[in-house]
């Protein structure tokens, strides 16, 4: 990986020439101008990991870095290890606890000893959670001094190690997110995907929202939903909405998350993406989709967020049967080979660009696609 290298006064120069990659890139679609969110300039990841180096009595952060040999450009890129003190890619609060836990644990041999990774979990609202992951089982002697640890720092503690997972509070945080004048909660489990920038979820968040504000007549079906993120913002659009996840700890995270907010017109099922196209399809077998009584409900609306690589042909074919699609994209490149196909029955009405991950070629785009008249 390239470490991103924080530089305030340049961030609009980095934003802008995203701006400008994406509306090229996606100039022969015809879209409407280009709606741009900017991420504040630094401190905006709420969640980090990183190795813990030892180097005899001293010990510090690190990540590794790909880097190119100053004697050999033919040389084959080495693994470089990258000393990290502070990390201004990260929330505060995580730049905060990355040396109060160092100077906690540094002369505790229990706490120490074979710790390799720390990841860090921290939200707007303010909680903690740090998970330590070791080379070595964990025993009752490790738990007390990981308890005082919990209540020195403020922050809740998990270990890990090989088939061990120790939790000392809860496994997870809750994060309040404004987005559109309105308040969500969503607890956000320990090792499991949630948006790393939260300022660029509420901007996503209230997006979406807008996009899709005068839908109450129809109904919502999103796929690879996660813990809830949108469908808990987006139920209050829709007469009904039914969401679909892989992950049993996504999909138990979502309806937690439901019940926090009061959603009572969405469900959560588990299920893959592809099966759930072949359920809306005719193929009605399973306890799961009898339950869902899909003939009830008169789907007008889908949301996708796939992962990096996008949709196949096939489901992107199966989109196209909708009068709306909103699609959130991590990734620029396979979101354009998908609006290739959904562009023959939709046109685009809004694009955005959701500077996510600021400092990296990364870019997350949100788009609209109404069906043609």
């Amino acid at each position: 990986m390239v470490i991103p290298v924080v530089d305030p006064p340049r961030y609009h120069a980095q934003l802008d020439a995203k701006r400008e990659r994406i509306v090229t890139g996606f100039a022969r679609f015809s879209p409407p101008p280009l709606e741009v969110y900017p991420s504040p300039p630094s401190h905006y990841r709420q969640r980090c990991e990183f190795r813990l180096w030892h180097e005899e009595e001293d010990l510090f952060y690190a990540m590794f870095e790909m880097r190119a040999s100053e004697s050999d450009a033919q040389a084959p890129e080495k693994k470089v290890v990258v000393r990290l003190d502070a990390y201004p890619v990260a929330s505060r609060q995580i730049n905060d606890l990355m040396p109060q836990l160092l100077d906690a644990i540094r002369d505790v041999p229990l706490l120490r000893r074979k710790l390799f990774q720390v990841e860090f979990l921290t939200t707007l609202s303010g909680e903690a959670l740090i998970t330590l992951i070791y080379h070595r089982p964990l025993d009752e002697a490790w738990e007390v001094a990981a308890r005082d640890l919990q209540e020195r720092l403020g922050a809740m503690i998990i270990g890990r190690s090989r088939k061990q997972r120790l939790v000392l509070e809860r496994d997870h945080v809750w994060e309040c997110l404004r987005a559109d004048g309105r308040d969500f909660v969503y607890q956000q489990v320990e090792n499991s995907f949630t948006q790393p920038n939260a300022e660029i979820c509420r901007s996503m968040l209230s997006w979406a929202r807008e996009v899709t504000r005068d839908s109450r007549a129809g109904d919502l079906v999103e796929l690879y939903c996660g813990n809830g993120n949108f469908t808990v913002a987006l139920a209050e659009n829709f007469r009904r909405v039914l969401a679909t996840e892989i992950s049993r700890t996504s999909v138990a995270s979502a309806r937690r998350n439901l019940e926090a907010n009061g959603i009572d017109n969405a469900v959560v099922g588990r299920m893959s993406a592809e099966d759930f196209a072949r359920a809306l399809k005719g193929d009605k077998g399973g306890r799961r989709v009898t339950e869902w009584s899909l003939d009830d409900y008169d789907f007008t609306t889908v949301l996708v967020d796939p992962p990096r690589a996008g949709l196949d042909e096939e489901s992107c074919r199966q989109l196209s049967g909708y009068s709306r699609i909103v699609y959130i994209s991590c990734n620029p490149e396979s979101l354009a080979e998908n609006i290739e196909v959904l562009t023959r029955t939709h046109e685009i009405s809004r694009f955005a660009l959701f500077d996510q991950f600021p400092w990296t070629p990364h870019c997350e785009c949100g788009v609209l696609l109404e069906r043609r008249s």
